[in-house]
């Protein structure tokens, strides 16, 4: 466990303490301290990632597998070590099925590239659902276009539910391949993974799960969950950008050709024949984000320390509080209110675009986000051309809440 862990000496949950471990919400934004409730595009950075990254660049730095000097041998057992770390955080049944990538984005064209061509061809059909962002959609339109395949969609309710009847009568013998997220990031709405799984293997399909938003809030076990895939990104992770990770069964991986072509993937190399190495070093090709990975394995270590109970039990009454705070302001109506949800608080104000609520609440010092997130497909199921949204963290407390709150009411005097 870290040293650094803020509930190491009592198991009880101190986010006073836990945000000393994040300096840059010391800031103050004009004379406003910063209330940071962006969470859902990137977390903040706690002090023993940022120390590892700093160790690594300081003292660590030296390009991987490589090299026989004993630097270059730390490195990359510091590198492999975080493979190990992210191995566990998602229960992989071995390091090799960790794929690290730039990015959850990337995992998932990865899968398209690579799975996707070799599975997909003309007639067959791909599905994935309404809540899913513009990287689970536009990869696999992509694949589609290609292949002349079809692109099907499951609906969603009006509370932002998955309509598992509707998936259950889409899949089928044409059906390549299911994509879905875990938990949406404009909607909050956790998906009954599980139960999603059950449906798509018992009609064979293989399933891809986009656990970005999920995996900083939740224990995921992709064994349990049954899944073939499920891709993390690191900075929702509390951990650096440009790097993420790629789950994918080991005899998946293996069958799978590689996706991009450059040092380290290789076996041997003539103008000949190219052979290719073995997973996951056949979809590493050149110098990885090496400090990237180890900063990543630093937040894992950092997120089990705490503990997802701990976090859990911190997270899921400052969402209920953050709701009935929220539903007390005149004209605002919250998107997205699935039963079964966590962190995301998305909302309009009547009269007021979204755009000029994020400004004014941002003169308050709230970051809070503004826009359609990278859902349009949401925004239109729900006739709202953008939301207001506020994401919570382990960081965050009810005090930001109620200044949420009193910033949303002077957007509320300013429009009347």
């Amino acid at each position: 466990m870290p040293t650094t862990d803020p509930t190491a000496t009592d198991r009880t949950f101190d986010v006073g303490r836990l945000r000393e471990l994040f300096p840059i919400l010391a800031q103050r934004v004009g004379d406003k301290p910063l209330v940071y409730l962006d969470n859902a595009a990137t977390t903040q950075k706690p002090r023993p990632v940022l120390e590892a990254l700093s160790r690594y660049y300081a003292s660590e730095n030296a390009n991987i597998h490589r090299g026989v000097y004993a630097l270059s041998q730390q490195a990359t057992e510091a590198y492999e070590g975080a493979r190990g770390k992210v191995a566990r955080f998602l229960n992989a049944a071995e390091p090799a099925e960790i794929i690290f990538t730039r990015n959850a984005t990337e995992g998932i064209n990865l899968v398209a590239q690579t799975f996707g061509r070799r599975q997909v061809g003309d007639g067959d059909e791909v599905v994935i659902s309404t809540m899913e962002h513009h990287s689970n959609i536009v990869p696999w339109q992509m694949l589609c276009e290609e292949k002349g395949a079809r692109l099907r969609v499951v609906p969603i309710t009006d509370t932002g539910e998955l309509m598992l009847d509707e998936l259950a009568s889409l899949l089928g013998p044409r059906t390549k391949l299911l994509s879905i997220v875990h938990m949406s990031n404009s909607l909050g709405t956790i998906n009954p993974v599980r139960r999603v799984v059950e449906l798509a293997q018992a009609q064979g399909v293989p399933v891809l799960v986009d656990g970005s938003q999920a995996a900083y809030h939740m224990p995921v076990d992709v064994q349990a969950l049954g899944c073939d895939f499920y891709v993390v990104t690191g900075h929702k992770l509390y951990g650096p950008t440009g790097i993420g990770a790629l789950y994918g069964r080991r005899a998946l991986l293996d069958a799978m050709p590689p996706y991009q072509g450059g040092g380290d993937m290789i076996r041997s190399v003539t103008f000949e024949r190219t052979t290719y190495n073995d997973v996951p070093h056949k979809f590493e090709a050149g110098t990885p984000h090496i400090a990237g990975a180890i900063g990543l394995g630093a937040a894992v270590d950092f997120i089990l320390g705490v503990g997802f109970e701990a976090i859990t039990a911190h997270e899921r009454p400052l969402l209920q509080y953050a709701t009935a705070a929220l539903e007390t302001v005149p004209g605002l109506r919250l998107i997205g209110t699935a039963s079964a949800k966590a962190s995301i608080l998305s909302f309009v104000l009547d009269g007021v675009h979204a755009h000029d609520i994020g400004t004014i609440v941002d003169t308050e010092g709230v970051a809070i986000r503004t826009g359609h997130h990278c859902t349009q497909p949401v925004m239109e199921r729900f006739g709202v051309p953008a939301t207001a949204r506020a994401s919570l963290a382990m960081y965050n407390t009810t005090t930001e809440i109620d200044q949420l709150v009193a910033a949303l009411t002077k957007v509320r005097e300013v429009f009347g």
